[in-house]
């Protein structure tokens, strides 16, 4: 096999892992609550990253520390937004909005860096709002508090990316470390934000236990590692349509074990929405290449 077919399916097993991440999180959510779920996730992908990369934690510069704290805020923002959101509506709407910053970064990047848009971005941007408007929408014409809150994920993980992509420009900036840091930000701050706002909670049951694990070990922590070295082995074409997979396996772990079915509208506005994300990765790779 070569490398960049075993990169491509390890980094389909990554997209399986945060497809099936939105489930786990919603059963974690009935005995945890949203703040300390997510300090427990990231605290735990902190620890395990720490010891596989700890040389460069441990030579971490004061310039990586400072772009970590940054990142690590918009980092912060976007899962308390999908902790308290995830709740309120379905796992296919929350898979299929928090998908979107594929969307809104192209957005964010022309009115901050003033970066003129192709002109497929209007198309996309049509598309992902007649399909977000028939996913979201019930009869009386108003969204769910849970898909507005879902827009703040997308939202802040553009922000997020924008951040990051200027950090790892900087000179002195450890990429590596600077992730593995980011990490320990939205674990503390999360954890604090707990302890004045909510009562921390461990899981009370095994299966529970299990499923944070696996959220924290295996979707943040194992997920970024494999992302991370497996990258550097495949192409930005390959690597952004596999991401776009994302929302696609959370409605199918929604249907075959939550046993969540929606409305035919919904299935049209969640393919509009799919179809809006594949044309951005497109034009995404274009200019990569």
């Amino acid at each position: 096999m070569s490398k960049q077919r075993k990169a491509d399916l390890l980094l389909v097993l990554v997209t399986a892992f945060w497809g099936a991440s939105y489930y786990l999180t919603d059963q974690c959510l009935q005995e945890m609550p949203p703040l300390f779920l997510t300090a427990f996730r990231f605290l735990s992908a902190f620890l395990v990253l720490s010891a596989v990369f700890f040389k460069n934690v441990r030579h971490v510069n004061a310039a990586t520390l400072r772009h970590s704290l940054l990142v690590g805020l918009a980092l912060a923002g976007c899962y308390i937004f999908y902790g308290y959101g995830i709740s309120r509506t379905s796992l296919s709407n929350a898979g299929f909005i928090c998908a979107l910053p594929v969307v809104f970064t192209p957005v964010l990047h022309f009115l901050l860096y003033r970066t003129r848009p192709q002109k497929k971005l209007f198309f996309a941007l049509l598309l992902c709002t007649i399909g977000l408007a028939l996913l979201t929408l019930n009869e009386q014409f108003r969204p769910r508090s849970g898909d507005l809150l879902c827009l703040g994920v997308a939202l802040c993980y553009s922000i997020d990316l924008l951040l990051t992509e200027r950090a790892v420009r900087q000179p002195g900036v450890d990429p590596l470390a600077l992730g593995v840091c980011e990490l320990g930000v939205v674990g503390i701050l999360t954890l604090l934000l707990s302890l004045f706002m909510e009562t921390p909670r461990l899981p009370q049951t095994p299966g529970i236990w299990t499923a944070a694990l696996f959220l924290g070990i295996f979707c943040s922590g194992i997920a970024f590692v494999i992302q991370t070295v497996q990258q550097q082995y495949t192409s930005a074409t390959h690597v952004g349509l596999i991401f776009t997979l994302e929302p696609v396996f959370s409605a199918i772990v929604a249907f075959f074990i939550a046993h969540e079915v929606l409305l035919p509208r919904g299935y049209l506005g969640a393919a509009l929405m799919l179809l809006s994300l594949v044309l951005m990765e497109l034009h995404s790779a274009k200019k990569d290449v």
